[in-house]
């Protein structure tokens, strides 16, 4: 008898590449396709999974209040590991890093704001309060014991070049795959939170910026018997080498799922962002990584943004 596991995922194109190997290919009503491309890739005697897409920042509110999450493993922002570490296990896998890059701080081309500083006491849309791309940039600018310096509009990532266009914000924070269209929307550039992590963050090593990571219940062992929460980290992790290794199977899995997002139907720019999200700290993390992840959240609870974890958990 197998059981059963649910996999939440952000809607982006990295989180969903990385966890179709698990389902085979399906349709975005959920449906397999017939014959082969149906079938999962990556296999297990006891396991099967179930993948949910849902908006990074609804995940984070939701692993924090345990309110109606009925998910085994789940993406969170990296910022949010700190408020669940008690009942959730980050795993090795999944992660996404920026190396030098990262989420991109913009305003209007006709704004007279030029650089982060210009920002302080201004209106910024985020992409949710949870996320470490808002945890970064209130590293970036903000003083100590919470002191933001900002004022923060939280909305769904897709609304943010809007509310910044319609003159709602004073700048926007863009992740996902606004990173890279920002300009064809008529918004420029006023700081790259990757550059930014890369010269402010302490001792000479050159850490990548932690921005997502996939985690899960610390309880599997107690459900499904001991060694649980290894065997399913190791078959996430299979799942992701798989689908880096077949990029053609997975920028095919894309343009099924393409309907509400036509830029996955660009092979270039998909190509460009899954180089950047979908790394090989994506296979594994590592102990760079491990470090990466323990330097940005003792900064932030250096900084008084959120609280101190204390050891961090990696499967």
């Amino acid at each position: 008898m197998t059981i059963p596991l649910r996999l939440a995922h952000s809607p982006d194109s990295d989180d969903l590449v990385m966890w179709w190997p698990l389902t085979g290919m399906r349709t975005p009503d959920g449906n397999p396709l017939p014959g082969p491309r149906g079938v999962p890739r990556v296999k297990s005697e006891r396991f099967v999974f179930e993948t949910v897409g849902e908006d990074v920042e609804t995940l984070n509110a939701g692993v924090r209040a345990e309110r109606d999450l009925p998910f085994d493993a789940t993406a969170i922002s990296a910022a949010t590991y700190p408020y669940i570490a008690d009942r959730w296990a980050i795993t090795r896998c999944g992660g996404s890093f920026g190396e030098g890059y990262g989420p991109r701080l913009v305003a209007r081309e006709d704004s007279p704001i030029r650089s982060p500083d210009a920002l302080r006491g201004k209106i910024i849309a985020v992409p949710g309060i949870g996320t470490s791309a808002f945890l970064a940039l209130s590293m970036m600018i903000g003083g100590t014991q919470g002191d933001r310096g900002f004022e923060p509009i939280a909305t769904l990532f897709s609304d943010v070049p809007g509310l910044v266009l319609d003159g709602k914000a004073d700048a926007g924070l863009l992740i996902h795959e606004a990173q890279l269209t920002f300009a064809q929307m008529g918004l420029r550039e006023v700081a790259n939170l990757g550059t930014w992590w890369a010269r402010a963050q302490p001792g000479p090593e050159d850490l990548p910026l932690p921005l997502g990571l996939n985690v899960i219940r610390r309880d599997l062992d107690d459900r499904f018997g001991s060694g649980s929460c290894a065997e399913v980290s190791a078959l996430l992790s299979e799942s992701v080498r798989y689908a880096t290794e077949h990029l053609d199977e997975s920028k095919a899995y894309l343009r099924l799922h393409s309907a509400d997002r036509p830029e996955w139907d660009d092979d270039e720019l998909v190509e460009r962002y899954l180089s950047m999200y979908v790394s090989r700290l994506s296979v594994d993390m590592g102990e760079r990584g491990e470090r990466a992840l323990a330097t940005f959240l003792g900064l932030g609870a250096d900084r008084g943004f959120v609280p101190r974890c204390g050891s961090i958990t990696v499967l």
